[in-house]
C-alpha cells in the first residue's frame, strides 16, 4: 500500500527556481503524489513556467496572498492526502527516490523526518545544517532551534491545523511543536530528504523572525528556561560561525 502524499508548493515571483523545485516532485519514482501550487498572483513568468506542467499538477491556484502562511494554509485546504509536505519554491526534494525510501523505513507513523542540505543562491552545496536533525524527535526538540527543516518532515495530515496567522516569520516552528505534540509514532528515517536554498523571508526579516522564534519557544518552553537555552544557542552558533565562517541555519 502507498499512502497518498500531498506536496505543496508555495510561491511568488521565483521564475529562477519554481521549475527546478517542481520537477523535484513530479519526477518522484514513488507512485502516490498529490501536488499542490499556490501561486501569489506571480506577475514574473513564474506563472507561465508553473503551466507548462499543469497536466500533472493535482490543483493549482494563483490568486493574492496575505504572507507565506497564508498561502500555505490555501495548500492545507486544498490537500487531500494522507501525509503532506511543504516544499516552497527554491527547495528541492533530496532524490528522485527520497519519498518512496522515507515510506519504505516505517509503515503508518505520524510523523517522517530526516536531514537538509544547504544550498546558496548560485545552487552551490554548503553541506549539512548546522542544527542536525535529533536521533529521536519530540515536541521538546526545538528548545536549542529548529533543528528539522520544514521541507523534512511529511506528516500525518490528520494531525495537522492552520496555521496561526499572528506569527508572520517563524509560524512553521509553532506548527510543527503542536503536531509533535499529538503525534504518538515519530520516526527518524536517518536520510538526507531535502535540498533548502538559504535566503528565504525568515533571513530577509531575520530580527522579527527571531523575535516571534523567542516568543513561541517561551511559549512552550518557559520564558527562564527559554533564555537559559538561548545563551546555548548564541554560544553554538558563534562556535559554528568561528569554525566555518557561516551560520547554515
Amino acid at each position: 500500500m502507498h499512502p497518498k502524499l500531498s506536496v505543496i508548493t508555495i510561491v511568488y515571483n521565483n521564475v529562477k527556481d519554481i521549475e527546478r523545485t517542481m520537477l523535484s516532485v513530479l519526477n518522484q519514482s514513488y507512485p502516490n503524489i498529490e501536488y499542490v501550487v499556490v501561486d501569489g498572483a506571480s506577475n514574473d513568468g513564474t506563472l507561465e513556467v508553473i503551466k507548462k506542467y499543469e497536466n500533472r499538477i493535482a490543483k493549482l491556484i494563483s490568486e493574492k496572498d496575505n504572507g507565506i502562511y497564508d498561502a500555505m494554509n490555501k495548500g492545507l485546504e486544498l490537500a487531500t492526502g494522507d501525509y503532506v509536505l511543504f516544499m516552497n519554491s527554491g527547495d528541492e526534494i533530496y532524490e528522485l527516490e527520497t519519498v518512496e525510501k522515507i515510506f519504505a523505513t516505517a509503515p503508518n507513523a505520524d510523523i517522517y523526518y530526516g536531514e537538509t542540505e544547504m544550498y546558496d543562491e548560485n545552487w552551490q552545496n554548503l553541506g549539512r545544517r548546522r542544527h542536525q536533525a535529533p536521533e529521536h524527535f519530540t515536541w521538546e526538540s526545538f528548545k536549542y532551534g529548529m533543528s528539522i527543516s520544514h521541507q523534512a518532515i511529511y506528516i500525518k495530515r490528520s494531525l495537522t491545523e492552520p496555521y496561526n496567522l499572528q506569527y508572520r516569520y517563524s509560524s512553521d516552528i509553532d506548527w510543527i511543536i503542536k503536531i509533535a505534540k499529538k503525534a504518538s509514532s515519530i520516526v527518524n528515517t536517518h536520510l538526507y530528504v531535502a535540498k533548502y536554498l538559504v535566503g528565504g523571508m525568515s533571513k530577509k526579516k531575520h530580527r522579527e523572525s527571531l523575535k516571534e522564534r523567542f516568543q513561541i519557544l517561551s511559549h512552550y518552553y518557559g520564558l527562564v528556561s527559554n533564555i537559559i537555552n538561548h545563551i546555548v544557542i548564541a554560544f553554538n552558533l558563534a562556535f559554528y560561525f568561528l569554525k566555518h565562517k557561516r551560520t547554515n541555519d
